[in-house]
């Protein structure tokens, strides 16, 4: 495979303050690649710099081969953006907004009907493609607004939090039609908070705190590396902590360990048999949960549990 995206030693300054600081990631041709990390990890800040919205303050960016300084007008026209916010025009339909937007990059009008109808067919929007704006509920402007950066018919997709606020079901068809896009051949770079949806759908990822990259790899990978296969959650009184805690960390084996956050113990590195030895120790079963380690336990072990501002 051929890296489409190329970032080494990546530098973004606002004054004195460092977004990002010596960043190095590559994004293969065909990649679902993800981008996470706490508020003000320094996210925002790359997809800027590879959108071509930002310019870089130190370091290489690379985009399909081409330097994002030189070359931002070739690098635009390749890229689809979703936003956070849905920028929606609303004194036009439907397929008028994507029709408008599809004159930015000049597109002829009949391949532009063509792809407007391809993006409202993908996005199950064909029925609502007359309607106002103001009709369509959260998750089908989240749809518009993903149909919307298709038209250009981009080599790389950039999605900014784009499931940001929809309902479960909203979420999975937006997941659905990711991947669809995945297999035709779309680059797709995503940012999140949602660490299940990054589970879901990256191939890899990296995860950024205070401007630099913490960890690149898998998501089963990461969970792997950094907290093994299972976790024991236990929600534990005052007079149990300490008990339960001592009696458990001595068999943990080589790599396992114990965190305590308040009320909560999560143990790392367990089996079974650690299961059965605290629900011998806790007059509760229902406070004691043995379950698989996923990519949350990996993200809160590396940039802290502290809520960022």
């Amino acid at each position: 495979m051929t890296a489409i995206i190329q970032a080494a030693a990546l530098v973004k300054r606002y004054g004195d303050f460092q977004a990002v600081d010596g960043v190095d990631f590559s994004v293969e041709a065909g990649e679902f690649f993800g981008l996470l990390g706490p508020n003000g990890a320094g996210k925002t800040s790359t997809i800027k710099m590879i959108s071509c919205v930002q310019p870089v303050t130190g370091g290489t960016l690379h985009v399909a081969g081409m330097d994002v300084g030189s070359h931002d007008r070739q690098v635009k026209a390749m890229l689809g953006v979703v936003p956070q916010d849905d920028n929606l025009d609303q004194d036009l339909t439907v397929r008028q907004n994507l029709e408008v937007y599809a004159r930015y990059f000049e597109i002829p009008k009949a391949v532009a009907r063509e792809r407007v109808a391809d993006g409202l067919e993908l996005m199950q929007l064909a029925e609502k493609a007359d309607e106002k704006i103001d009709a369509l509920s959260g998750g089908m402007k989240r749809r518009l607004v993903i149909a919307r950066a298709l038209v250009n018919d981009p080599r790389i997709l950039i999605l900014d939090e784009p499931t940001t606020g929809l309902d479960p079901q909203a979420r999975h068809l937006v997941w659905r039609k990711l991947r669809l896009l995945r297999e035709r051949g779309v680059t797709i770079l995503l940012t999140t908070h949602y660490m299940d949806e990054a589970e879901y759908l990256c191939d890899r990822l990296i995860i950024m705190d205070h401007g630099r990259a913490l960890a690149e790899g898998h998501p089963r990978e990461l969970i792997a590396r950094h907290v093994g296969r299972d976790v024991l959650e236990m929600r534990l009184s005052v007079d149990e902590n300490e008990r339960v805690v001592e009696a458990l960390r001595p068999r943990l084996g080589e790599g396992g360990r114990i965190e305590q956050i308040e009320d909560v113990a999560y143990a790392y590195g367990v089996t079974d048999e650690h299961r059965r030895l605290a629900e011998g120790l806790i007059d509760d079963p229902y406070r004691v949960l043995f379950r698989r380690a996923n990519l949350e336990d990996v993200f809160l072990t590396l940039t802290g549990r502290g809520l960022v501002e």
